[in-house]
C-alpha cells in the first residue's frame, strides 16, 4: 500500500501531525525534545539527539527512568538495522536460595532484591562510541542544567510521581529506602504541577558519567558509592557485578506485515510478542472493517492474547537459554494458533499483569539516519532505592524474574531478566519507514501492533494513530478500553464473552511516539497526546 496518510478513519484529532524536511526528535516530555534538537541544530546526527533526550528524560522524568535503569535501541545507520541490548544482569548474590532465605516466595517489587546492574549509562556510551558525532559530556549539558537549576513539574509527571510516593513508598521500610524522600519526597509528599524541582546530586552524577564517559559508574567512585551502600544496607550489588557489565550488539528480528517489515529486538526483550501477533492478524482482512468496530477489537485481541501466552512461555535471556525465535516467527506457527481465534473470547494460558515505567522517543536526522530508543527504571522509581549522594533511584528489573526452575526466566546470577522495553522500527523493501514505540509494560506489544495496524490497515498518520482510542488486554477475558472507544462497541465486545472495563488509567501505560519518512524525504511525526511531551524539529 502507499503511505499517503490522507485517510484518517474514523479518528478526528484536534493535534495535527508535524512535516519536517531537516530533522525531528519526539519524547514524552518537552524539554528533553528541545535537548534533542538542540543536538541536531549543532550539527549532531539523530543518535546524538536520542542520546541528549534520553540523558535528560533521567532528571526531568524520573518517574519512568533514571539513570540507574536499562536501554534498548535501534538504529538504523543509513544502510543497515543495529539493535542494542543494555539491559543489566542479576548480581552475582541474587539467588533463589538468598531470595528465599529472605522470606519471599518471589521477586519483590521493591528494595536490594529487586535491582539488577543498570546498563542505561554503558549504553548511552557505547550508542555514542559507534554512531556519535558531538563530544560525549556536551549531550549532558541541557540534563544537568535542568538538576542542578531545576525545571518545573508538568502534569502527567507528578500523576506519575504522586502514585510513587503516596501509593508505594509511603509503604515501605528499611535502611535501603532512607535515601529516597530526600530526593523525591522533599518536605514529606511529591512536588506539585508548576513547582521547580532541583536534584544537585544528579547533577554531580551526571557530570561524573559525562566526563569518564559512563567509565565511572561501573569502575570509580560512583560504582564504590552503589557498593558500599548496598553493604550497609545489607543489599546484594558489588563492585564486581557493576565492572563485569557489558551493552551487547544483537541483530533485530522482523517480521513481514502487508508488504512492510516490522523489526524489534530479540529477546530478552518482549518484542517477539508484538510480531507473532502480527503474523497472526496478516491472516485476517481487518481492512474490511471499520477502524472503531467490534470486530477489529476482537481480532486483535485474540491475537495478542495468543502472542502473549507463547511469549511469556518461552522469553528469558538468550546467553543461558535457548529462545525458538525462529519457529515463533514462522508463517506456519502463526497459521496454527489463528486458527484458534473464533468469534468468542478464548481463555489463553494466563500470563502475569507487568506494569511499568519507561519512556519511548526517537529521532531521525537530515542524513536519514534514526533511532529507536526507549529507557526505563521498570516501575514507578524502579526499586525506591537511592543511593545517598547520587540522586538517582535503581531499577527494580530483577524483580521480572521467576523462582520457577522449570521456567526459562528462572532467576540466576549474571542472568538478565524478561524485560518489557522494545522499541521498534518499519521499513519496506530495505529502506527506512521509521521509528516508533509505545511505552508501559505490559502495553508495549499491545501498543505496537495498535500503531501498525492503524498505520498499514487504516492509512492513518503518526498522530492520528497515536490519538486513537486503544484497548489493552490484562489477563484471561480481561480487556480495558479508553472512554473514548463507543458504548455499542464496548457491549458488542462484551457480548463476545470480553470482560470489558471502560479505564481511564489505560492511558498511563499508553504513551508512544513515531516518526514517518515520506518518499520525498520530509519525516512526518506524532507524539502522545496522553503525556507531556512533543515531536519536534526543523
Amino acid at each position: 500500500m502507499q503511505m499517503d496518510f490522507s485517510a484518517l478513519g474514523t479518528v478526528t484529532s484536534d493535534r495535527k501531525p508535524l512535516f519536517l524536511p531537516q530533522g525531528v526528535v519526539a519524547t514524552s516530555q518537552h524539554l528533553a525534545s528541545r535537548a534533542g534538537l538542540a543536538a541536531l541544530q549543532q550539527g549532531g546526527n539523530a543518535v546524538d539527539a536520542a542520546l541528549a533526550a534520553a540523558i535528560t528524560l533521567t532528571v526531568v522524568e524520573p518517574t519512568s527512568c533514571d539513570v540507574g535503569g536499562d536501554l534498548f535501541a535501534l538504529v538504523w545507520d543509513g544502510r543497515t538495522l543495529h539493535g542494542l541490548n543494555g539491559s543489566g544482569r542479576a548480581p552475582t548474590r541474587l539467588t533463589p536460595q538468598e531470595v528465599r532465605r529472605r522470606g519471599y516466595d518471589e521477586l519483590p517489587a521493591e528494595g536490594w532484591l529487586s535491582v539488577t546492574v543498570p546498563g542505561a549509562p554503558a549504553a548511552w556510551a557505547e550508542l555514542h562510541r559507534r554512531f556519535g558525532r558531538l563530544p560525549f559530556a556536551g549531550l549532558f549539558a541541557a540534563a544537568i542544567a535542568y538538576a542542578e537549576a531545576g525545571f518545573p513539574i508538568s502534569p502527567t509527571v507528578f500523576w506519575l510521581w504522586r502514585v510513587g510516593v503516596e501509593g508505594t513508598h509511603a509503604h515501605l521500610q528499611g535502611a535501603e529506602y532512607a535515601g529516597f524522600a530526600p530526593v523525591f519526597a522533599p518536605g514529606g509528599r511529591p512536588p506539585q504541577i508548576g513547582e521547580t524541582w532541583r536534584n544537585p546530586d544528579l547533577a554531580r552524577t551526571l557530570q561524573r558519567i559525562a566526563e569518564s564517559g559512563a567509565e565511572d559508574f561501573y569502575h570509580g567512585e560512583l560504582a564504590e558509592r552503589m557498593a558500599a551502600f548496598s553493604t550497609q544496607t545489607d543489599g546484594v550489588l558489588t563492585v564486581a557485578d557493576l565492572a563485569a557489565h557489558r551493552s551487547t550488539w544483537v541483530k533485530p528480528i522482523h517480521a513481514r506485515y502487508r508488504g512492510y517489515d516490522v523489526w524489534e529486538l530479540p529477546p530478552n526483550g518482549q518484542g517477539l510478542a508484538a510480531l507473532i501477533a502480527l503474523n497472526i492478524l496478516e491472516g485476517f482482512e481487518l481492512g474490511t472493517y471499520l477502524r472503531e468496530s467490534a470486530e477489529r477489537y476482537h481480532l486483535q485481541i485474540e491475537a495478542m492474547k495468543l502472542a502473549f501466552a507463547d511469549a511469556h512461555r518461552t522469553i528469558a535471556d538468550p546467553e543461558r537459554v535457548s529462545v525458538p525465535t525462529a519457529e515463533l516467527l514462522s508463517k506456519e506457527f502463526a497459521a496454527r494458533r489463528r486458527a484458534l481465534i473464533g468469534k468468542q473470547a478464548l481463555l489463553a494460558e494466563p500470563s502475569a499483569h507487568l506494569a511499568g515505567d519507561t519512556v519511548y522517543l526517537c529521532a531521525a536526522d537530515a542524513t536519514g539516519r534514526m533511532v529507536s530508543l526507549i529507557q526505563s527504571n521498570s516501575d514507578i522509581f524502579g526499586s525506591h532505592v537511592v543511593v545517598p549522594g547520587t540522586g538517582m533511584a535503581l531499577q527494580n528489573r530483577a524483580s521480572n524474574f521467576t523462582l520457577d526452575a522449570t521456567h526459562p526466566n528462572y532467576l540466576e546470577p549474571g542472568k538478565r531478566s524478561f524485560h518489557t522495553i522494545m522499541p521498534g522500527v518499519l521499513t519496506r523493501q530495505g529502506a527506512p519507514i521509521g521509528p516508533f514505540g509505545v511505552m508501559g509494560g505490559h502495553m508495549q506489544p499491545q501498543g505496537h501492533v495498535q500503531m501498525i495496524v492503524n498505520t498499514l490497515d487504516y492509512g492513518l498518520n503518526p498522530q492520528a494513530s497515536l490519538d486513537a482510542p486503544r484497548w489493552f488486554w490484562d489477563d484471561a477475558r480481561r480487556v480495558k478500553v479508553e472512554p473514548t472507544v463507543a458504548p455499542a462497541i464496548v457491549e458488542a465486545l462484551r457480548q463476545r464473552g470480553h470482560d470489558v472495563d471502560v479505564d481511564g488509567q489505560v492511558a498511563y501505560v499508553g504513551r508512544g511516539q513515531m516518526i514517518w519518512r515520506l518518499p520525498s524525504g520530509i519525516y512526518v511525526a506524532g507524539s502522545e497526546p496522553r503525556a507531556d511531551g512533543c515531536a519536534i524539529g526543523y
